[in-house]
């Protein structure tokens, strides 16, 4: 999981580690969900700016989880 603090907390994002527990690849993802690597990997290291919610609902749809299963915030 990254953890990517802000000023009142942080968001987690725990992609990376949802895709090593179903055993699903980044190019494997990439290609069922029509994603591109750009997008997933800021989703696996935290680097997004801004997330697009029509990705993420493809991607809780491909993986069968929810939003808070790929990037959560945490309030302090």
């Amino acid at each position: 999981m990254n953890k990517v603090r802000l000023e009142n907390g942080y968001y987690l994002f725990k992609l990376k580690q949802l895709l090593s527990n179903k055993n699903i690849s980044i190019n494997k993802i990439m290609k069922d969900t029509n994603t591109d690597y750009k997008v997933i990997k800021r989703l696996i290291d935290g680097s997004m700016v801004r997330i697009d919610i029509t990705v993420l609902a493809r991607l809780c749809n491909y993986l069968k989880c929810n939003i808070n299963d790929i990037v959560e915030y945490i309030n302090e």
